[in-house]
């Protein structure tokens, strides 16, 4: 195994800041643990939930996850839901998949991972979450560039900083 990554933790002005934009008035609880994989072949490392949560179907939710991820170079870290969750309530994030770049460490947010996800099922089932509960993993992955590839480009930002729409 290729040890190219640690969690960290967010600060907790930032956890606290992108807690109030997401719940408002919700009192923000306090950060999760880190990520951590369930056994030596899990490949996915799962990110608890900071609350208690119930999702209706058809509703959205943005989570701060109070977490960070610090990587090597030619890594990135995909994000996707819990395969049980996603499989019994089709539990799915807003974006398919997450890609945290490993630049994204260094962005204004502190590199804080937020995970927007919506209960989608159509069989009338709400999603009750724990605190502590895992609803999304994350795997480590290696990628390439072209031969061609000169970008010199330095992040500035986090969602959307690098000119997507």
């Amino acid at each position: 195994m290729n040890r190219i990554a640690r969690f960290e933790h967010v600060s907790s002005a930032r956890f606290a800041a992108d807690w109030e934009d997401a719940f408002g008035s919700i009192p923000v609880p306090m950060l999760p643990p880190l990520p951590t994989r369930a056994t030596a072949g899990s490949a996915g490392y799962d990110f608890r939930i900071p609350c208690d949560l119930t999702l209706a179907p058809g509703e959205t939710v943005k989570i701060p996850t109070g977490i960070r991820a610090c990587m090597a170079d030619g890594w990135v870290l995909q994000i996707f839901p819990r395969s049980g969750l996603g499989f019994k309530y089709r539990l799915q994030l807003n974006n398919t998949v997450g890609i945290i770049d490993s630049d994204y460490y260094y962005s204004d947010n502190e590199g804080h991972i937020l995970i927007k996800v919506t209960n989608t099922n159509t069989e009338n089932k709400t999603l009750s979450l724990k605190a502590g509960d895992g609803f999304a993993q994350g795997i480590f992955l290696p990628f390439g560039i072209t031969e061609d590839d000169e970008v010199t480009a330095v992040r500035n930002g986090g969602f959307g900083s690098t000119g997507g729409a």
